[in-house]
C-alpha cells in the first residue's frame, strides 16, 4: 500500500488503438421504497416512517467500440440475485447492451429497507434497469482516468482480541477468541484481529472536452450510521455522491447531469469506530456528513493528478462458483432445541442465542450447495473484482497484491448478497462475522473465490495492450 497517493499512468496503447473512441454515459434513478417497508440491518427490523434523503441506483456505462461494460451502485443494505437478474432481463429485452457485463452492487447502507419484499423488489428491479437505459441514452465521446489516495483516519478493524471472557461468548454455548465491536475505550482491549485498507480508489470520466460526467469511488468502510430510527437514508454514500460533483464544479444545469457514485470495498470487518480512542458522540447525520466530506475532498485532490485517456480497452468476465452450505451437527441441533425449549425470559448464555437457533435451523433445512456469481471488470490497466459477500479486508488486499493489473480494487455485495466472507484464519478466531447463520458457506470459500477472481482477471489481462504503471511513493 502506498503512503499517500497512487496513480495509473499508461505509456500509450497500440498505434491502431489511437483511432478508437471511448464513449460513456451516466444516470441516476430514484429507488426510495414506500414508507412502511421494513428497515433492515439489525436483528429487529422496524417500519420506515420517514425519508431523510432519497435512495438511488447510480449507473455508469462505457463503450470502447468493441466491448461495453457498466456499473450500477444501489443505495441498499444488500440486493439478492433474483432482483438483479430481473433487472438484467429488462435490460436484455429493452436494449442491445450486454446485461451480463454490468456489475450491480449495493452500498450497504443500514437505513434502507428489505430489497426482497413483495412490495418493493419489482419496483427496484425496474428502476435499476431504467438507470441503465437512461445512462445508455446519455452516452457521448469521453475520456477516462483512475487512481487512488489513502485515508486511514476513517477505517478501523472492528474485530478485537479482548481479555474479558464474557465479551467473547457466542450464541452456540461457547466462547470465541475475538469480539466484534467491543466496548469503546475498554481496558479489556488487546489488539485488532486484522488489517485495514486505507485506499480510496476511483474512476473519473469526463466528456471529450473535459466536462465532468461521472466519478465512481470505492472505500472499504462498512457504513457510518447515526440516523433517526425509522428514517430512510443513503448514509455517507449518498452525501459523497452529491459532494464530489460540487467539488469537481460539475454544472448543475448541464444535461445530462454529473453522476457521483461511491461503492463499498472490502469492509466485512471494518467500521468507523476508533475503539481504542473513541470520539464524542455526534448529532444525528453529523458523522456521515463529516466522513463524506473528507472522502470527497481526498478524491477531489487526487483527481488533479490523474492522466486521462481518450480510449482504453474494456472487458468483463463472469463465472458462477458452487460452494457448500454450512450445516449444524447433531450436537448443535440438540443444543438449540434446548435453547428454544426454555422460556424466552430464562437466563441466556448469549443474548442472540434464539436468533441463531432459527438461523441454524434454516441452514439445516435448506440446500446443501449454492451457486454464487463472480465477476472481474477491466478498464485499461485497472482491474475490478465483484464479490457477492461482505468481504473481509485482507481478501481485498490479497486481490490487489496478486492482480495482474497495475491497479485493482474490489466491490462487495455485487450481483447478489450472501452474508459475510471471512478468511479461514478468521474462522479459527470466531466472532460474529464467522458464526453459522451470519456466514453461510464453507470455511475456505474466500480462498476459492480469490482464486476464481484472479483467474478471471488473468483472462482479461491476457488481451492487455503494452502498458506500464508507476506509483508515487
Amino acid at each position: 500500500m502506498v503512503s499517500a497517493f497512487s496513480l495509473a499512468v499508461s505509456t500509450g496503447y497500440a498505434a491502431d488503438d489511437a483511432q478508437q473512441v471511448l464513449r460513456a454515459g451516466a444516470a441516476a434513478s430514484n429507488i426510495t421504497p414506500p414508507l412502511g417497508e421494513a428497515v433492515v440491518g439489525g436483528f429487529a427490523p422496524f417500519p420506515a416512517t420517514n425519508v431523510h434523503d432519497e435512495l438511488h441506483a447510480r449507473c455508469l456505462v462505457l463503450d470502447d467500440g468493441t466491448t461495453r461494460i457498466g456499473f450500477v451502485i444501489c443505495d441498499s443494505l444488500g440486493i439478492s440475485r433474483d432482483v438483479f437478474d430481473q433487472a438484467r432481463e429488462y435490460i436484455d429485452a429493452e436494449t442491445d447492451f450486454p446485461a451480463e457485463n454490468i456489475l450491480m452492487s449495493a452500498t450497504h447502507t443500514h437505513s434502507a429497507t428489505r430489497s426482497s419484499s413483495e412490495n418493493y423488489s419489482g419496483f427496484l428491479a425496474r428502476r435499476i434497469a431504467d438507470a441503465v437505459r437512461r445512462a445508455i441514452a446519455n452516452m457521448e465521446p469521453a475520456r477516462i482516468g483512475w487512481g487512488g489516495v489513502d485515508e486511514p483516519s476513517e477505517v478501523f478493524n472492528r474485530r478485537w482480541y479482548v481479555t474479558d471472557p464474557d465479551l467473547r461468548k457466542n450464541p452456540f454455548g461457547g466462547a470465541d477468541q475475538v469480539r466484534m465491536n467491543p466496548p469503546r475505550g475498554s481496558a479489556t482491549l488487546v489488539r485488532p484481529a486484522g488489517p485495514i485498507d486505507p485506499e480510496i480508489s476511483f474512476i473519473s470520466v469526463q466528456s471529450a472536452d473535459g466536462r465532468p460526467l461521472a466519478l465512481l469511488a470505492n472505500y472499504s468502510l462498512h457504513y457510518v450510521g447515526g440516523v433517526n430510527k425509522g428514517e430512510i437514508s443513503a448514509d455517507y454514500f449518498g452525501i459523497f455522491s452529491k459532494r464530489i460533483g460540487e467539488l469537481l464544479e460539475a454544472d448543475d444545469e448541464s444535461f445530462p447531469p454529473f453522476v457521483g457514485m461511491l461503492s463499498n470495498g472490502t469492509s466485512g470487518d471494518i467500521n468507523n469506530i476508533n475503539f481504542r480512542n473513541p470520539s464524542k458522540r455526534m448529532e444525528k447525520y453529523a458523522k456521515m456528513r463529516q466522513v463524506a466530506e473528507l472522502v470527497a475532498r481526498r478524491v477531489h485532490e487526487a483527481c488533479g493528478q490523474v492522466e486521462y485517456h481518450d480510449w482504453v480497452p474494456l472487458g468483463s468476465a463472469s463465472r458462477d462458483l458452487t460452494l457448500r452450505v454450512r450445516k449444524p451437527d447433531e450436537a448443535m441441533l440438540k443444543y438449540f432445541e434446548e435453547v428454544m425449549a426454555k422460556p424466552e425470559d430464562a437466563p441466556k448464555h448469549h443474548r442472540y442465542e434464539r436468533n441463531y437457533a432459527q438461523r441454524v435451523r434454516r441452514l439445516y433445512e435448506g440446500p446443501d450447495e449454492i451457486s454464487i456469481p463472480l465477476q472481474a471488470v477491466r478498464i485499461g490497466d485497472l482491474g475490478i473484482a465483484a464479490i457477492p459477500f461482505e468481504v473481509f479486508c485482507e481478501i481485498g488486499l490479497e486481490i490487489k497484491e496478486k492482480s495482474p493489473f497495475g491497479d485493482a480494487f474490489t466491490i462487495e455485495l455485487a450481483n447478489d448478497s450472501r452474508g459475510y466472507l471471512p478468511t479461514p484464519r478468521q474462522h479459527e478466531l470466531g466472532g460474529y462475522e464467522t458464526w453459522m447463520g451470519t456466514n453461510r458457506v464453507q470455511h475456505d470459500a474466500s480462498d476459492r473465490i480469490t482464486e476464481t477472481i484472479l483467474e478471471l482477471m488473468g483472462e482479461l489481462s491476457s488481451k492487455r495492450p503494452s502498458a506500464v504503471t508507476s506509483r508515487d511513493e
